[in-house]
């Protein structure tokens, strides 16, 4: 009787295994990195202004062949999306968190109020990375400094500095079209080492030479702009003019290292100030709280991994090919454990505009700051833009922000 049982295991076993590998029809391939926007556009900006080139780097990465396959990578296909400005891009910098959560607030204000405006990036930058160095001198060198950050990031810096309009402030100085912090970086990183190195640990004048250095790559931040022939501080600005409010917006979060219905920390680098506002829920309540909210006529600002061999920047498409993880599989146990391994990163920041249901599950309209979606051609209407499956957000996006009127029932239940 045993026997007849261990067989029947046995082949019950076997048969899943075929089910299994019967699933897997994606196909991969090695693909040679061509030159793209970044080497062709971001960098050619960057050797015009200090006459310096640098050949580009020819390389191949494993992805998935998404060239036969039937996708919407068509921004028409995108019936309901809502108001956002056209894509804008980072240059060579790591401040997608600020393009992406701007572009949010500045759909979030027409959303609201009908108002189109275009907000400046870099004056938030700018003082985030004062806020940055305050916190790595008071901490003694024991703090991140580098230029990642997070969506809530824009939200506290408002708070305490106010916005600006894009005309106001662009951060772009010498003719550049694009930024690129570089120099700017290496510089200010050796001065926070040579403190540490020192011990010279005197805020006041540190703060004030991080400053002088961000004026002369940026130019200096405006304490006042004029709006209807009337002077303004940024903070009014905020308040009065574009009305949000930041503490109307709450950050959520999916993963099972902590407990969930509960506020906690999201553990990545560039929650370089260990914020604990994240409201953190079970996967299946994130995305079906996902979809719904864009149903309701909002859009988000969304994190997470954009490194995966299904993020193809040929098609522009991101999806989870099922020698990956087959889709009926991806839970919370997948998302996590890529997480813990850190083959799921906290690497980039997106603004997702619109949907579209097809076949059953919904693909996301994300407008996109970062070069690899400027790869085609810049007249055609996807310039800008990627297109996520739900099942790439299920598995790589690790959280969302978004007004929290949106997210009621979940809020009421912490």
């Amino acid at each position: 009787m045993k026997r007849n049982v261990l067989i029947i295991a046995l082949i019950v076993l076997f048969s899943g295994a075929i089910n299994v590998s019967a699933q897997n029809k994606d196909k991969a391939v090695f693909r040679e990195s061509k030159p793209g926007f970044y080497q062709n556009s971001i960098l050619r900006d960057d050797r015009e202004v200090r006459e310096k080139a640098e050949p580009a780097r020819v390389n191949k990465s494993f992805v998935a062949d998404l060239s036969t396959a039937v996708l919407p990578n068509k921004v028409d296909l995108y019936k309901n999306k809502q108001w956002h400005n056209a894509p804008v891009s980072q240059g060579n910098t790591s401040t997608c968190w600020c393009f992406s959560t701007t572009s949010f607030m500045e759909s979030e204000i027409y959303r609201i109020s009908k108002m189109q405006v275009k907000l400046s990036e870099m004056f938030t930058v700018y003082w985030e990375f004062v806020e940055k160095a305050k916190r790595y001198i008071q901490e003694r060198g024991n703090s991140a400094f580098d230029e990642g950050s997070e969506a809530n990031a824009v939200t506290r810096i408002w708070k305490k500095y106010g916005v600006v309009p894009e005309e106001a402030y662009s951060g772009l100085l010498d003719g550049r079209k694009y930024h690129n912090h570089d120099a700017m970086m290496n510089e200010m990183k050796s001065y926070l080492s040579s403190l540490k190195v020192n011990s010279s640990w005197e805020e006041e004048v540190a703060l004030a030479t991080i400053k002088s250095i961000m004026n002369h790559y940026m130019g200096t931040p405006p304490s006042e702009i004029s709006v209807n022939g009337k002077k303004i501080t940024p903070v009014q600005y905020l308040k009065e003019i574009i009305k949000i409010n930041p503490d109307d917006y709450v950050d959520i979060l999916s993963y099972i290292q902590e407990p969930f219905y509960k506020k906690v920390e999201y553990s990545v680098p560039d929650n370089w100030w260990h914020s604990a506002d994240y409201y953190n829920v079970p996967l299946d309540v994130f995305i079906s709280e996902l979809k719904n909210v864009v149903r309701k006529g909002y859009t988000v600002s969304i994190g997470g991994d954009v490194s995966e061999p299904g993020f193809d920047r040929i098609s522009q498409c991101a999806v989870v090919p099922d020698f990956d993880i087959p889709s009926a599989y991806i839970n919370d146990d997948a998302r996590q454990f890529r997480f813990s391994n850190q083959t799921t990163t906290d690497d980039h920041g997106i603004h997702l505009v619109g949907y579209l249901e097809k076949d059953g599950k919904d693909w996301y309209l994300i407008k996109d700051s970062g070069s690899g979606s400027r790869n085609n051609d810049p007249k055609a209407p996807e310039f800008g833009y990627y297109f996520f499956s739900e099942d790439y957000v299920k598995l790589k996006m690790m959280g969302f922000m978004v007004h929290k009127d949106a997210v009621k029932d979940i809020l009421a239940k912490f």
